[in-house]
């Protein structure tokens, strides 16, 4: 049984690059990291041991992720406006106004996508290969209302102004009485000219999110789960198909939606120290 020593230097083994360590490669295998380990630090143990170490430490063998940094210079601004809007939402301070998440999701072409699912051992569903796709693309714009936690989307064949445009007045519509947060990024269509005039004079306001941050944006939580339960593992034969199948998604969780009272509570972002630079 090893001590909390030896424990330690497995895991500071692990989560060092083998380059780092002067090896001649860029990952660990458990077997190349027995062998580190015992030639390095003397530490004799099978792999089977050195697993059951790492899971009791919380060390887990996970994909390397990317991450951009904002070099907003109004980071700061812009993010304390957006969680404001978000808490006074959430609390029912906006004086009648509303905070509505919007953005493009696409585009969407006809492919098969990989997923995961439960399989017999050895025997996982198998998707047909393709190297031409001939069936265009489809452009899906969608708002988030944070109040309700409910859905509004709209299929188009582009992602023009006009479209955006478009979808701003039907989010008029359903939302005839007070002001329109409409929370979104800093896409070209969002800031044209024709956009920003009618919106001027129907009581809507553009709350852009910080260049590289769109992660601000509440509506992106909800892209994720769409992908994951409509697009991921599957091959659809249409664009009707496909569209089928994400409104009927849509329809399931509008009818399980919650309000979204809080967004990243315990987030490092909230911190008054937090660098904007390192978002």
């Amino acid at each position: 049984m090893f001590g909390p020593h030896v424990r330690e230097l497995i895991c500071w083994g692990a989560r060092t690059p083998p380059q780092q360590a002067g090896l001649a490669f860029t990952n660990w295998s458990l077997t190349k990291l027995v062998e580190h380990l015992a030639a390095a630090h003397r530490v004799e143990a099978s792999t089977e041991t050195v697993l059951q170490v790492l899971r009791t430490a919380g060390v887990r063998w996970q994909a390397t992720k990317t991450w951009k940094a904002s070099r907003d210079p109004q980071f700061r601004e812009r993010m304390d406006r957006i969680l404001d809007l978000y808490d006074q939402a959430a609390t029912g301070l906006l004086e009648g106004g509303r905070v509505v998440c919007v953005d493009e999701f696409g585009p969407l072409n006809l492919q098969p996508r990989p997923g995961r699912g439960w399989f017999p051992s050895r025997r996982p569903a198998r998707l047909r290969a393709t190297f031409n796709r001939y069936g265009g693309v489809r452009h899906m714009i969608a708002a988030l209302d944070p109040a309700s936690g409910q859905l509004f989307y709209r299929f188009r064949d582009r992602k023009r102004w006009q479209e955006f445009l478009a979808f701003l007045r039907q989010l008029r519509r359903r939302f005839p009485t007070g002001r329109l947060y409409i929370v979104c990024d800093n896409f070209s269509p969002h800031r044209k000219a024709e956009v920003t005039t009618w919106c001027a004079g129907h009581d809507v306001e553009l709350v852009f999110t910080p260049t590289h941050a769109s992660w601000l944006n509440g509506i992106e939580c909800e892209f994720t789960a769409l992908r994951y339960f409509t697009l991921d593992g599957s091959d659809y034969p249409s664009h009707t198909a496909q569209e089928s199948a994400i409104a009927g998604y849509v329809r399931w969780a509008n009818k399980h939606a919650r309000p979204k009272r809080h967004f990243a509570p315990e987030s490092k972002i909230r911190r008054p120290d937090h660098l904007p630079k390192v978002a």
